[in-house]
């Protein structure tokens, strides 16, 4: 059996830490109006994306500074879910 190397760690390596749930808001066009998505329900309609956008940072900006992890995603024209905001990363555009 060949011997260890001087700067071998006999600990075995430890396995990344799980990942953290993310909460995100989904704000989707529905017919003529636009709708939010959060945990199984459904919030609107607003009469447009953007009013739909500040709702759902507002929403997801309050969970956050509890302590979670929180996003707004929306879907594009293919209906692919881009996140669009992120809290911690991104500015509150109802703040400024």
């Amino acid at each position: 059996m060949m011997p260890l190397s001087r700067d071998h760690d006999p600990a075995p390596a430890r396995t990344p830490p799980a990942a953290v749930d993310r909460i995100e808001y989904i704000v989707r066009p529905s017919d003529d109006t636009w709708l939010i998505e959060h945990a199984g329900d459904r919030y609107g309609p607003y009469k447009n994306s953007r009013e739909a956008m500040l709702f759902a940072i507002d929403a997801a900006s309050k969970l956050g500074a509890l302590g979670k992890n929180t996003c707004v995603r929306m879907t594009d024209e293919a209906g692919r879910l881009l996140t669009t905001w992120n809290y911690g990363v991104d500015r509150n555009p109802a703040v400024f």
